[in-house]
């Protein structure tokens, strides 16, 4: 059996003790990892402090050298990352593999990326020059639902910037982190890359600690504000990807069989554990009760079970505290709207909940309002556009949304009027390494992704000169 190890400054560490690891497709542990103390969270801190000198030095060819073996190494075990990924995420292989395939692509697609001086004056009053210097060490925090790609969205830029890091993955999910760490171990200098696994008790001495430089994190609003709380002691950068609301809009001329294909895939995928998930509906009364029995349709037929087991397509929620969650949610909306497909947990072991349409919904139900992270879709009618714009942006999340239409200029019109980090038309999750990503409001605090995600690990340095008469 393979064993799961810390990584700290080269090494293989057996930890101050060691956490189980659930399958959430059965409810019972399949794993065991080391698990992290106060000591070996700072022995980390130390490693990457330590081999920061050396790896910020090296040319940045060779960083992206060491990124583009990091890839290649991924992609010959990907069957291995997938399957691990699978039983300790729950999401189904095939969602798995495309995980770690969108992984290598990231990597790769920051190792291309370069930051040259950029000449930002050059006349006879002088010449102004902007460099880009790595911050140092930086502290990664993940999140359960996708904790190799969201890891990965951070290193790849910290260490092609120079920077090294220490990587903290959500306590449930911890098994594909430390593989990717141990790679990392083998593939870049002592130390670059070093883990903390705790039982969500070592965050806040992470987040504080006087040598980290940067935070960069993804998980909940709440939990960001708290990290941005520790960071503001002692002025730490952050990059903050936090919870979201996301709305999709369905304009007038779209098919309603069409709609509902739509909104369910942007619903349901990973059982609706995406920060960018369709998470509220909102289609013209015109259509609504022919959308809402489509979506009804689509989701009665989806087929729920072990990720491991062909033809899945809905895995489990992840862990039994989002499982109790997600149920609450739905027992709210069972009082509040009507529930049309789903409602139910499936029979047997594991945190299985079947894909879920509400219709005739109020806006202030709690399935509206707050983020419900699970297979649950509330549907709800609008009359005309400046109504649902308003209801749309009533949200306190501003991470982004969707706009379908077959007039794709109306719809890129009504796109705009979002009040959001990013909108999709006619398309859904349409992430790509080299578009920045960023939230809105209460969603998030600078970008990932794109050169501009890459900018966010250095500190941009003016050089101004003149001659000396």
């Amino acid at each position: 059996m393979e064993e799961f190890k810390l990584v700290i400054g080269g090494e293989l560490i057996d930890g101050a003790g060691t956490i189980d690891v659930i399958n959430p497709a059965t409810g019972q542990a399949f794993a065991r990892c080391a698990r992290s103390d106060a000591a070996l969270l700072n022995r980390a801190v130390a490693a990457a402090k330590s081999a920061l000198p050396a790896w910020s030095a090296l040319d940045i060819e060779k960083r992206s050298a060491k990124l583009i073996e990091l890839a290649d190494t991924m992609d010959a075990e990907a069957a291995d990352f997938a399957r691990l990924l699978t039983m300790e995420q729950g999401k189904p292989l095939e969602q798995a593999a495309g995980e770690i395939a969108a992984t290598t692509y990231t990597i790769r697609t920051f190792a291309e990326m370069r930051l040259p001086i950029e000449t930002l004056k050059d006349d006879q009053t002088g010449t102004v020059k902007e460099l880009r210097t790595p911050l140092g060490v930086v502290a990664a925090i993940t999140p359960w639902n996708f904790p190799v790609l969201l890891l990965i969205n951070k290193l790849a830029p910290a260490l092609l910037a120079g920077n090294t890091l220490v990587v903290k993955p959500a306590a449930t999910t911890p098994l594909t982190t430390l593989r990717l760490a141990k790679l990392c171990a083998r593939i870049m200098p002592a130390g670059v890359v070093n883990t903390v696994i705790d039982n969500n008790d070592l965050g806040s001495i992470l987040t504080e600690h006087a040598d980290i430089a940067k935070i960069a994190f993804t998980g909940s609003t709440e939990t960001g504000k708290r990290v941005m709380a520790s960071a503001a002691k002692s002025i730490k950068r952050v990059t903050l990807e936090l919870g979201g609301n996301d709305a999709a809009i369905i304009l007038d001329d779209v098919d309603p069989k069409v709609a509902a294909r739509k909104l369910y895939d942007g619903a349901m995928m990973n059982a609706g554990q995406i920060c960018v998930a369709i998470k509220r509906a909102y289609v013209p009364a015109a259509i609504y009760d022919e959308v809402c029995a489509e979506l009804a349709l689509v989701a009665d037929a989806a087929v729920v079970g072990n990720g491991l087991n062909q033809g899945s397509e809905i895995g489990p929620i992840q862990n039994a505290r989002q499982y109790t969650k997600v149920n609450e949610f739905i027992a709210d909306a069972r009082t509040n709207g009507e529930i049309i497909a789903g409602g139910q947990n499936t029979d047997g072991p594991g945190y299985f909940i079947r894909p879920t349409i509400i219709k005739n919904i109020a806006d202030d139900a709690r399935i509206v309002c707050e983020e419900q992270f699970g297979p649950v879709l509330p549907v709800l009618k609008y009359d005309d556009i400046a109504d649902v714009l308003a209801r749309v942006n009533a949200s306190e999340y501003g991470l982004s949304g969707t706009v379908w239409g077959k007039d794709r200029a109306h719809a890129c019109d009504v796109a705009a009027k979002i009040e959001v980090g990013t909108v999709w038309v006619n398309q859904h999750l349409a992430m790509d390494a080299t578009v920045p990503f960023r939230g809105a409001k209460q969603s998030g605090l600078g970008t990932e992704l794109g050169m501009e995600g890459l900018k966010e690990y250095t500190q941009a340095r003016i050089i101004s000169s003149v001659s000396l008469n």
